[in-house]
């Protein structure tokens, strides 16, 4: 029976490989997981059962965040070695260096563009393999990279695995068709971090009044929600945030994985952080498929004007869903990817190298 090790170092990991550990063990592989030591992250594990060992927890200052990753660095390791693990999966900046100094061959997943992320894309260098989005194959990432055409999300968010759960919308006292929102703020607390902007209390509060008069508003946070703002506070489990943002008329704010989350679930996202344009995923679903906005932190009132344009379109779900139709149209469920990748490797890595559909490159 071979071993895999998923390490999991932020809530959207949860979401990622949960159908994949899912399907590993039917298969009959032991999936062993590794987590930080963070509510959400928790939260999601247990409600998903899946087991998990706690590798530490994750810091706000950068010096303490290198800290901590070598002390997880090494609890990984022992767990390799006592559990001879032969596949590491994650989007892990320890598992591609332990696959140096022993038997384990990692696969890693990177969905950040090189100049934003150049230290996280130096450490996953020396995985076995590397896996990129098709929106980054223009970077140079060395002979042991693959791009899929999909998207991280899609691991959970494909049609194949995503069935929205209409009852969500009861918990939070919404009628089906009925017109609300969804704002998500992040605090910028990640490595790459470092200068980033985002939405202001005073920007949340003009975008609050604005989309009031048109339905109910809904907040959701990264860490403490502000108090003028508390009572809007999301009423339901994280599990549950992906149906209620399906649901939703708009999805507003100023965090990156969540707008994408929302875009690609046929939902207008609209977010505002130094990011806007800087990043190739975002700038796909953005530019190609028309699914989402961005704006720098000098453009909120472009933002503002757009956002009031948008709820007064008429027919604005219907729309939204034919550029999600046309983006699964040329989109792959990668959580069907990872496991065709994993349960035929090594001979999978040669396939997919060598056919440019990887739609079909990987053994069934």
């Amino acid at each position: 029976m071979k071993t895999i090790l998923v390490d999991i170092n932020h809530p959207a990991h949860v979401h990622l490989f949960k159908y994949f550990i899912q399907e590993m063990k039917a298969r009959g592989y032991r999936v062993i997981v590794t987590a930080k030591e963070v509510k959400v992250i928790m939260r999601l594990l247990e409600a998903y059962n899946i087991e998990y060992i706690k590798v530490g927890q994750k810091k706000d200052s950068l010096a303490l965040k290198y800290l901590y990753e070598f002390f997880h660095l090494l609890k990984v390791l022992g767990i390799v070695w006592k559990h001879r693990v032969d596949y590491g999966i994650g989007i892990s900046m320890v598992l591609p260096i332990l696959s140096k100094i022993t038997q384990m061959k990692v696969i890693a997943l990177d969905d950040d563009d090189l100049t934003v992320t150049p230290t996280f894309a130096k450490a996953i260098s020396f995985a076995s393999t590397i896996l990129n989005p098709s929106a980054l194959s223009f970077e140079d990432r060395g002979p042991n990279r693959i791009c899929h055409p999909s998207f991280h999300e899609l691991a959970y968010l494909h049609p194949n695995r995503f069935e929205p759960q209409v009852s969500v919308l009861k918990e939070v006292g919404i009628e089906p068709g009925e017109t609300f929102f969804i704002m998500r703020f992040n605090v910028f607390k990640a490595h790459h971090d470092a200068g980033v902007r985002g939405l202001d209390i005073g920007q949340k509060l003009r975008i609050i009044e604005l989309l009031k008069p048109f339905g109910k508003i809904f907040v959701t946070t990264e860490r403490d929600i502000e108090p003028e703002i508390k009572e809007y506070q999301l009423p339901v489990a994280p599990e549950k945030i992906h149906s209620l943002m399906y649901f939703a008329t708009l999805f507003v704010g100023d965090s990156q994985t969540m707008i994408s989350e929302a875009a690609l679930l046929g939902t207008p996202a609209i977010k505002l952080n130094s990011f806007a344009g800087r990043l190739s995923i975002p700038n796909e679903i953005e530019e190609k498929y028309a699914l989402c906005y961005s704006f720098l932190p000098d453009q909120f009132e472009e933002m503002i004007a757009l956002i009031d344009r948008l709820v007064h379109q008429k027919n604005l779900k219907e729309d939204w869903a034919l550029r999600r139709q046309k983006m699964l149209m040329e989109k792959i469920d990668l959580t069907d990817f990872l496991v065709r990748l994993v349960a035929h490797y090594p001979e999978s890595v040669r396939m997919a190298k060598e056919n440019p559909d990887r739609r079909i490159s990987v053994a069934q």
